[in-house]
């Protein structure tokens, strides 16, 4: 069922509450599988670092990513391992193959390369990620961790995201929008035929976020994609919870990145009346 954007209806959403539950980044099977390194495991990463189309990329990976990507391949969840589909500072995504051969996308962040101090200030007075510590490596895999969660949360909540199928150590499986041979374009990199209907589909989302206790954080034309004439919002590994002390901070930049966009397209927007949209006439959430 769908409303007169062409957005689904959104599911029934849990009260807050369980954005206060723990994300445990203590050792995985991966970590396991990854000291223990036997014969099946070392045969495995011998074909991935053999892979053509991955040999550029090795330094993604470590043992204990490779340990997680076998884990993930054991449990059903990856079939097959591709090349990449875009690479970044702090992650790169693969195309790969799922269950019934479906494509899916595998979004593995670097240990070693990640921006450690940008990804404190998101999860630095976040009551999930409380006592986590200042080990590079557990804020990494906190933070995908939080990116499987958020997505979750935001898919429950009606927004329309790829869609997070598994998580473990510093890999995300999910859903890839487009194939990795067309891939989806970026609200930046397309002509806005209708802009009026985008904002409101945008600012659509933006409400149900709210409504579920999540702020994006770092919302803009660059962290939406358009396929198939459906808007995705996609990079939720830094939203916060409404409880987050720059929760707010964090909304009013997202309300100016999305006006000023849409003022471009010539629409009378600011990023006042946005934020009114968003945050009203429905209670505060932290309530």
């Amino acid at each position: 069922m769908t409303d007169e954007f062409g957005m689904i209806e959104p599911d029934a959403v849990d009260g807050f509450g369980d954005e206060w539950e723990e994300i445990d980044v203590t050792d995985t099977e991966a970590d396991r599988i990854a000291r223990k390194r036997d014969r099946s495991f070392n045969e495995f990463r011998e074909r991935i670092k053999d892979n053509e189309r991955l040999k550029v990329e090795q330094s993604v990976f470590d043992d204990a990513t490779y340990a997680a990507i076998y884990k993930l391949v054991q449990d059903g969840y990856i079939s097959a391992f591709g090349g990449p589909i875009s690479t970044g500072k702090e992650a790169n995504v693969y195309e790969a193959l799922g269950e019934d051969d479906r494509e899916i996308a595998v979004k593995i962040y670097r240990i070693s390369a990640s921006d450690f101090r940008q990804m404190r200030d998101y999860l630095e007075g976040d009551p999930r990620f409380q006592g986590i510590g200042n080990k590079k490596s557990q804020v990494v895999l906190a933070w995908t961790r939080k990116e499987f969660a958020n997505l979750e949360r935001a898919a429950k909540a009606g927004v329309r995201v790829p869609t997070p199928i598994a998580v473990q150590r510093n890999v995300l499986v999910m859903e890839l929008v487009g194939q990795a041979d067309d891939r989806a374009r970026r609200l930046a990199e397309v002509n806005v035929e209708n802009p009026q209907t985008a904002y409101e589909v945008v600012r659509e989302y933006m409400r149900r976020l709210y409504r579920a206790g999540l702020v994006h954080g770092d919302l803009s034309e660059y962290n939406m994609i358009i396929h198939d004439g459906e808007l995705v919002v996609i990079d939720l590994g830094q939203a916060v919870t409404v409880h987050h002390p720059n929760a707010d901070d964090f909304l009013e930049r997202d309300c100016r990145n999305i006006a000023s966009f849409f003022s471009k397209q010539g629409l009378p927007t600011a990023g006042e009346e946005l934020y009114d949209f968003v945050t009203t006439p429905d209670p505060d959430p932290t309530n």
